[in-house]
């Protein structure tokens, strides 16, 4: 595999784009990095166009849509015969590119590095979250790194509607296919969740979004009930702090 497009949905991404971006170039090989904008006002096409004189293979296009329609669009402006899904808040674990190849069987469609919250890094609570984590993967999905293999989506049809929980419909679409879509430990991503999620009411807002189709997958309550507690930690922890 030598190299690969990447695909990155930005809204208002500034905060932690340009970041994002370095560890994709630096642990990718990149064919063309896709960005799909929601029209941002935040100086994140500055961003974008800063590696597009730099690189030289950005395509940058804008609409406004769901979650489901970005990546709708992205999926069709891939070439390559894998691609990867890197969300605009994380960063990529060293040779990212190079341990999920390692993984990559005829029967494998897509791959899945586990997400670690930036919060968590060096906590004792770390390795269960990890665990909770693939847990919620294997019902839910995500893309926060996914590898996919273009052959088993480039006839995928995301519902519109779909401003979350798109993932889920990607991973189900390719296990339909009948191919394998891992979650593994490494690689894996690290997630700069905004500081405006570590508060109960923007906790309670996602909780809400998410719970409309989480009751179709009654799995997943528990492993949401977890991650509450781990908010309501960190929201305790940081007043602590200050």
């Amino acid at each position: 595999m030598e190299s690969v497009d990447v695909a990155l949905l930005t809204m208002n991404s500034a905060r932690m784009l340009r970041e994002c971006i370095n560890s994709i170039y630096k642990n990718i090989k990149v064919n063309n990095l896709i960005v799909v904008d929601g029209y941002s006002t935040d100086g994140t096409a500055d961003i974008v166009n800063e590696f597009q004189q730099k690189y030289g293979n950005v395509i940058f296009v804008q609409e406004k849509g769901t979650r489901g329609s970005a990546r709708q669009s992205a999926i069709q402006l891939v070439k390559s015969d894998w691609f990867v899904f890197v969300d605009s808040d994380v960063i990529l674990s060293k040779n990212w590119f190079a341990e999920a190849v390692k993984l990559v069987k005829d029967d494998v469609g897509a791959v899945w590095g586990i997400e670690i919250w930036s919060v968590l890094q060096g906590r004792k609570i770390l390795k269960m979250f990890e665990r909770v984590t693939l847990k919620i993967f294997e019902k839910r999905g995500g893309t926060h790194d996914l590898l996919v293999r273009r052959k088993t989506v480039e006839d995928i049809k995301i519902p519109f509607k779909l401003h979350t929980y798109e993932d889920g419909y990607i991973k189900d679409w390719i296990g339909k296919k009948g191919y394998k879509v891992l979650g593994v430990y490494e690689p894996y991503c690290i997630h700069y969740r905004p500081e405006e999620v570590w508060t109960a009411r923007k906790h309670v807002e996602f909780m809400v979004s998410d719970l409309k189709y989480a009751v179709h997958r009654p799995a997943l309550l528990l492993s949401y009930a977890f991650y509450s507690l781990i908010v309501g930690y960190q929201i305790v922890f940081s007043r602590l702090k200050h």
